[in-house]
Protein backbone atom coordinates (compact mmCIF):
# COMPACT_ATOMS: atom_id res chain seq x y z
CA UNK A 1 0.00 0.00 0.00
CA UNK A 2 3.00 2.09 0.19
CA UNK A 3 3.79 2.19 -3.52
CA UNK A 4 0.03 2.06 -4.07
CA UNK A 5 -0.39 5.42 -6.46
CA UNK A 6 -4.14 6.72 -6.53
CA UNK A 7 -5.27 7.01 -10.10
CA UNK A 8 -8.52 7.23 -11.79
CA UNK A 9 -8.25 5.08 -14.76
CA UNK A 10 -11.65 6.53 -17.83
CA UNK A 11 -13.56 3.58 -18.24
CA UNK A 12 -15.04 4.72 -21.61
CA UNK A 13 -17.77 2.14 -22.07
CA UNK A 14 -19.06 3.16 -18.33
CA UNK A 15 -19.45 6.61 -19.79
CA UNK A 16 -21.53 5.71 -22.76
CA UNK A 17 -23.41 3.17 -20.17
CA UNK A 18 -23.99 6.91 -18.59
CA UNK A 19 -25.30 8.61 -21.39
CA UNK A 20 -27.51 6.22 -22.67
CA UNK A 21 -29.35 5.77 -19.16
CA UNK A 22 -29.91 9.91 -19.55
CA UNK A 23 -30.83 9.92 -22.53
CA UNK A 24 -33.86 11.49 -22.33
CA UNK A 25 -32.12 14.15 -20.53
CA UNK A 26 -29.69 14.71 -23.67
CA UNK A 27 -33.25 15.15 -25.87
CA UNK A 28 -34.76 17.26 -23.49
CA UNK A 29 -31.70 19.76 -22.72
CA UNK A 30 -31.14 19.52 -27.05
CA UNK A 31 -34.92 20.56 -27.44
CA UNK A 32 -34.92 23.20 -24.85
CA UNK A 33 -31.99 25.13 -26.23
CA UNK A 34 -33.26 24.62 -29.74
CA UNK A 35 -36.35 26.40 -28.88
CA UNK A 36 -33.76 29.39 -26.47
CA UNK A 37 -32.30 30.03 -29.78
CA UNK A 38 -35.32 29.99 -32.12
CA UNK A 39 -36.89 32.82 -29.72
CA UNK A 40 -33.54 34.36 -29.38
CA UNK A 41 -33.98 34.67 -33.47
CA UNK A 42 -37.23 35.43 -33.92
CA UNK A 43 -38.25 38.03 -30.99
CA UNK A 44 -34.93 39.01 -29.48
CA UNK A 45 -32.92 40.41 -32.38
CA UNK A 46 -33.87 43.45 -35.03
CA UNK A 47 -34.17 42.13 -37.92
CA UNK A 48 -31.77 43.55 -40.85
CA UNK A 49 -32.46 43.90 -44.94
CA UNK A 50 -29.89 44.31 -47.05
CA UNK A 51 -30.41 45.91 -50.86
CA UNK A 52 -27.90 46.26 -53.52
CA UNK A 53 -27.21 48.95 -56.58
CA UNK A 54 -24.73 47.44 -59.06
CA UNK A 55 -22.50 49.89 -60.74
CA UNK A 56 -20.18 49.75 -63.69
CA UNK A 57 -16.35 51.10 -63.90
CA UNK A 58 -16.22 53.37 -67.19
CA UNK A 59 -13.08 54.38 -68.16
CA UNK A 60 -12.50 56.94 -71.14
CA UNK A 61 -9.16 55.20 -71.70
CA UNK A 62 -10.68 52.05 -73.10
CA UNK A 63 -12.11 52.36 -76.43
CA UNK A 64 -15.38 50.35 -76.18
CA UNK A 65 -15.30 50.38 -80.78
CA UNK A 66 -12.29 48.72 -80.70
CA UNK A 67 -11.91 44.89 -80.36
CA UNK A 68 -8.05 45.24 -79.74
CA UNK A 69 -8.91 46.05 -75.26
CA UNK A 70 -5.65 44.79 -73.62
CA UNK A 71 -5.53 43.32 -70.81
CA UNK A 72 -3.30 45.55 -68.69
CA UNK A 73 -6.97 47.78 -69.70
CA UNK A 74 -9.10 46.02 -67.95
CA UNK A 75 -6.56 45.19 -64.92
CA UNK A 76 -6.63 49.71 -65.22
CA UNK A 77 -10.69 49.14 -64.71
CA UNK A 78 -10.66 46.86 -62.61
CA UNK A 79 -7.79 48.09 -60.03
CA UNK A 80 -10.48 51.93 -60.35
CA UNK A 81 -12.95 49.39 -58.04
CA UNK A 82 -10.93 49.96 -54.89
CA UNK A 83 -10.44 53.68 -55.69
CA UNK A 84 -14.01 54.06 -56.12
CA UNK A 85 -15.34 52.30 -53.05
CA UNK A 86 -12.71 54.20 -51.41
CA UNK A 87 -14.35 57.84 -52.64
CA UNK A 88 -17.65 56.43 -51.85
CA UNK A 89 -17.03 55.85 -48.14
CA UNK A 90 -15.81 59.34 -47.66
CA UNK A 91 -16.79 61.96 -45.44
CA UNK A 92 -17.80 64.00 -48.42
CA UNK A 93 -19.90 61.90 -50.13
CA UNK A 94 -21.82 60.03 -47.47
CA UNK A 95 -22.59 63.75 -45.80
CA UNK A 96 -24.36 64.49 -48.81
CA UNK A 97 -26.18 61.59 -48.86
CA UNK A 98 -27.38 62.21 -45.48
CA UNK A 99 -28.05 66.05 -46.35
CA UNK A 100 -30.74 65.31 -49.58
CA UNK A 101 -32.57 62.37 -48.28
CA UNK A 102 -32.70 64.23 -44.19
CA UNK A 103 -31.33 61.31 -42.37
CA UNK A 104 -31.25 61.12 -39.32
CA UNK A 105 -27.81 58.81 -38.97
CA UNK A 106 -24.23 60.34 -38.61
CA UNK A 107 -21.43 59.56 -41.10
CA UNK A 108 -20.18 56.86 -38.94
CA UNK A 109 -23.67 55.23 -38.65
CA UNK A 110 -23.85 55.61 -42.14
CA UNK A 111 -20.27 54.55 -43.15
CA UNK A 112 -21.09 51.20 -41.12
CA UNK A 113 -24.73 50.56 -43.19
CA UNK A 114 -22.74 50.26 -46.25
CA UNK A 115 -20.74 47.93 -48.04
CA UNK A 116 -19.11 47.49 -51.43
CA UNK A 117 -17.48 44.95 -53.41
CA UNK A 118 -16.39 43.72 -56.74
CA UNK A 119 -18.72 41.31 -58.34
CA UNK A 120 -16.66 37.88 -58.95
CA UNK A 121 -13.52 39.86 -59.68
CA UNK A 122 -14.99 42.21 -62.49
CA UNK A 123 -15.44 45.54 -63.18
CA UNK A 124 -18.99 45.65 -62.19
CA UNK A 125 -19.12 46.57 -58.21
CA UNK A 126 -21.55 46.12 -55.69
CA UNK A 127 -23.26 49.08 -53.20
CA UNK A 128 -24.49 47.10 -50.45
CA UNK A 129 -26.54 48.79 -47.59
CA UNK A 130 -27.71 47.11 -44.73
CA UNK A 131 -30.43 48.55 -42.16
CA UNK A 132 -33.85 47.93 -40.05
CA UNK A 133 -36.26 49.01 -42.65
CA UNK A 134 -36.26 47.84 -46.41
CA UNK A 135 -37.64 50.26 -47.74
CA UNK A 136 -34.75 52.74 -46.26
CA UNK A 137 -32.33 50.18 -47.25
CA UNK A 138 -33.80 50.54 -51.09
CA UNK A 139 -34.00 54.13 -51.04
CA UNK A 140 -30.28 54.68 -49.68
CA UNK A 141 -28.26 52.25 -52.10
CA UNK A 142 -30.37 53.63 -54.89
CA UNK A 143 -29.88 57.54 -53.48
CA UNK A 144 -25.86 56.59 -53.45
CA UNK A 145 -25.75 55.53 -56.68
CA UNK A 146 -26.96 58.52 -58.12
CA UNK A 147 -25.16 60.77 -56.21
CA UNK A 148 -21.37 58.72 -56.81
CA UNK A 149 -20.88 59.45 -60.30
CA UNK A 150 -20.36 63.14 -59.91
CA UNK A 151 -18.32 62.65 -56.55
CA UNK A 152 -16.29 60.43 -58.77
CA UNK A 153 -16.12 62.56 -61.65
CA UNK A 154 -14.92 65.73 -59.14
CA UNK A 155 -11.56 63.58 -57.73
CA UNK A 156 -10.94 61.07 -61.04
CA UNK A 157 -10.55 62.32 -64.27
CA UNK A 158 -10.91 60.56 -67.42
CA UNK A 159 -13.34 57.75 -65.77
CA UNK A 160 -16.98 57.30 -63.79
CA UNK A 161 -19.22 54.73 -63.06
CA UNK A 162 -22.77 53.86 -64.41
CA UNK A 163 -25.34 52.14 -62.96
CA UNK A 164 -26.22 48.61 -63.88
CA UNK A 165 -28.80 47.77 -61.95
CA UNK A 166 -31.05 49.36 -59.03
CA UNK A 167 -31.56 48.44 -56.05
CA UNK A 168 -35.18 46.71 -55.21
CA UNK A 169 -37.02 46.39 -51.76
CA UNK A 170 -35.64 43.17 -50.30
CA UNK A 171 -38.46 40.90 -49.91
CA UNK A 172 -36.58 38.93 -47.25
CA UNK A 173 -34.59 39.69 -43.60
CA UNK A 174 -30.86 39.64 -44.22
CA UNK A 175 -30.21 38.42 -40.25
CA UNK A 176 -30.81 37.20 -38.17
CA UNK A 177 -31.08 33.28 -39.47
CA UNK A 178 -33.50 31.80 -37.52
CA UNK A 179 -32.44 27.80 -38.53
CA UNK A 180 -28.56 28.57 -37.63
CA UNK A 181 -29.75 30.03 -34.10
CA UNK A 182 -31.73 27.00 -34.28
CA UNK A 183 -29.24 24.60 -34.25
CA UNK A 184 -26.61 26.07 -32.45
CA UNK A 185 -29.12 26.44 -29.51
CA UNK A 186 -29.65 22.86 -30.05
CA UNK A 187 -26.04 21.94 -29.84
CA UNK A 188 -25.46 23.82 -26.74
CA UNK A 189 -28.22 22.09 -24.78
CA UNK A 190 -26.70 19.14 -25.99
CA UNK A 191 -23.34 19.65 -25.31
CA UNK A 192 -24.07 20.75 -21.99
CA UNK A 193 -26.03 17.96 -20.74
CA UNK A 194 -23.71 15.28 -21.84
CA UNK A 195 -20.44 17.37 -20.25
CA UNK A 196 -23.14 17.50 -17.21
CA UNK A 197 -23.30 13.61 -17.38
CA UNK A 198 -19.85 12.80 -17.72
CA UNK A 199 -18.59 14.96 -15.14
CA UNK A 200 -20.83 13.88 -12.50
CA UNK A 201 -20.04 10.32 -13.94
CA UNK A 202 -16.37 10.80 -13.68
CA UNK A 203 -16.57 12.40 -9.95
CA UNK A 204 -18.54 9.49 -8.32
CA UNK A 205 -16.67 7.34 -6.31
CA UNK A 206 -19.69 4.58 -6.15
CA UNK A 207 -18.61 1.55 -6.49
CA UNK A 208 -20.98 -0.40 -8.73
CA UNK A 209 -19.30 -2.93 -10.28
CA UNK A 210 -16.11 -5.88 -9.52
CA UNK A 211 -14.14 -3.86 -12.31
CA UNK A 212 -14.76 -0.32 -10.22
CA UNK A 213 -12.86 -1.96 -7.57
CA UNK A 214 -10.02 -3.54 -9.68
CA UNK A 215 -9.12 -0.17 -11.50
CA UNK A 216 -9.34 1.68 -7.87
CA UNK A 217 -6.87 -0.70 -6.54
CA UNK A 218 -4.75 -2.52 -8.79
CA UNK A 219 -2.79 -6.08 -8.10
CA UNK A 220 -5.53 -6.13 -4.45
CA UNK A 221 -7.31 -9.45 -4.91
CA UNK A 222 -11.29 -9.25 -4.24
CA UNK A 223 -11.92 -12.07 -1.56
CA UNK A 224 -15.69 -12.04 -2.16
CA UNK A 225 -19.19 -10.03 -3.26
CA UNK A 226 -22.24 -9.88 -2.20
CA UNK A 227 -25.00 -11.22 -5.06
CA UNK A 228 -27.99 -9.02 -5.56
CA UNK A 229 -30.61 -10.97 -3.43
CA UNK A 230 -33.37 -9.75 -5.32
CA UNK A 231 -34.75 -11.33 -8.70
CA UNK A 232 -36.49 -9.09 -11.46
CA UNK A 233 -39.61 -9.45 -10.06
CA UNK A 234 -38.66 -7.52 -6.83
CA UNK A 235 -38.95 -10.95 -4.46
CA UNK A 236 -36.42 -11.94 -2.55
CA UNK A 237 -34.35 -15.52 -2.23
CA UNK A 238 -35.10 -18.19 0.61
CA UNK A 239 -38.77 -16.52 1.26
CA UNK A 240 -41.84 -18.69 0.39
CA UNK A 241 -44.70 -17.84 -1.04
CA UNK A 242 -47.14 -17.73 2.03
CA UNK A 243 -44.54 -14.82 3.43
Amino acid sequence: MDHYTEEKEIDLSRLVRALLSKLWVIIICTILGAGAGFGYAAYMITPLYSAEALMYVNNSAINVGNTSISMSDLTAAKSLVDTYTVILKTRNTLEDVIKRNNLPYSYEELKDMIKSSPVNSTEVFGITVTTTDPAEAEKLANSIAKILPEKISDVVEGSSVKIVDYAVIPKGKTSPSIARYTVIGAMIGLLISAGWIVVKELLNDEVKEESDLNSAFPGIPVLASIPDLTDKKGKKYGKGKGE
